[in-house]
Parts: C-alpha cells; sequence; structure tokens
C-alpha cells in the first residue's frame, strides 16, 4: 500500500492532480478541501488512499490525516464509494461532515450531489458511534493511556452495566481529564451511570 506521494506537483485542478516523483508522474484524485490546501504549492507530501479493483487502480489523495480518515469512514458504509466520499469531501470538510452525523442531520448530508435520504440515514447510523469517539477538535480521539481506560470498563461491564453505555461515559471522561487513575475513572463513571 503507498501511504504517500511527496514530489513536484505537475498539474492541480479541483477534481485531481498529477504528482512527479522519480521521474513517474501519479494521477490522484482528490477533494475540493485538498486542493484549497495545495493551491500555490510547487511540491508536497500527499497522503494516499488506494483503491484497488479488477478494472482499475486509483490513487485518492490527501492535503492532511483528518480528511483522509473521514474519507475512509465514509466509504466503510455500504453504499458510499470512494468518488461518493470525494464528493462529500468536496462539499463540506470534514468538521462539517462529523458535526452533521454527530447531530443526525440528514438536510445537511442530503444536501450533497448523489446522496439520498436513505444514504444519508445509512451513513449517519453507521459512522455516529465512531464519530462519537472522535475529539471535538476534529482529530481522531487518542487516549493517552487506552490500557487504564479498558481496565475501567472491564470492571464496570462485569459489575453489571451495558458495554456500550459505559464506553460513552468513559469517553467523556476521559476527554475531560486524561491522567485519572483506574480507581478515580471508574468512581466518576459510577456517578454518571
Amino acid at each position: 500500500m503507498i501511504e504517500y506521494i511527496k514530489g513536484s506537483l505537475k498539474t492541480v485542478t479541483p477534481t485531481f492532480l498529477i504528482i512527479e516523483t522519480s521521474g513517474v508522474g501519479y494521477f490522484v484524485n482528490i477533494s475540493l478541501t485538498t486542493f484549497s490546501k495545495l493551491e500555490g504549492r510547487d511540491e508536497y507530501s500527499v497522503l494516499i488512499h488506494e483503491v484497488i479493483r479488477e478494472d482499475s487502480h486509483q490513487l485518492f489523495g490527501f492535503a492532511d490525516d483528518t480528511e483522509r480518515e473521514v474519507f475512509r469512514l465514509l466509504i466503510s458504509v455500504s453504499g458510499v464509494g470512494a468518488n461518493t466520499a470525494r464528493m462529500m469531501l468536496s462539499s463540506l470538510d470534514p468538521s462539517e461532515i462529523e458535526k452533521a452525523i454527530l447531530g443526525s442531520d440528514v438536510n445537511v448530508l442530503k444536501s450533497i450531489k448523489g446522496i439520498g435520504l436513505k444514504t444519508a440515514q445509512r451513513i449517519i447510523v453507521d459512522l455516529k458511534d465512531k464519530f462519537g469517539k472522535q475529539a471535538g477538535t476534529g482529530e481522531i480521539f487518542a487516549f493517552t493511556d487506552n490500557t487504564k481506560r479498558e481496565e475501567a470498563l472491564s470492571a464496570l461491564v462485569m459489575l453489571g452495566f451495558a458495554r456500550s453505555t459505559v464506553l460513552k461515559v468513559l469517553d467523556k471522561i476521559v476527554r475531560e481529564e486524561r491522567n485519572l487513575t483506574v480507581e478515580d475513572m471508574i468512581k466518576r463513571a459510577l456517578k454518571n451511570l
């Protein structure tokens, strides 16, 4: 798998770019969000997502990891292909997509060309929990110590609480204060359960 391509930007349009590295030019599909960040640059390191099929091999490029992660989440939804996900990222930036999904705003998603009511609803249902694990900044939420969270989760599930409910409560607690002990996490979670 190709992670990124670093090289000279030979052509940059709102829908694709051609980047040359080591004498090879790569055709890379991009969104308007990426285009706006690359405009006017001569050299760049473009993050890549490959779509390999029987009849085609396509490269999709991104200016940053947040956009690529949102793209990957979108294409994980049944009925949303790579070109539809690119269209969504051209219509809305990643934080707007996240906000629409978390707020169950079907109308915002339906306003994107190629997204109907059923697809919008499916995107919300499939991705709401995944986006719920992200920080409000739009960056993928990374716990500093995932082991402590897992221990607290295990203890609370053993006490009889539902795993999904406990996860939501623990995620909220860890977002508010990251340097908690397992005991502190459990005590705070018990107050909220």
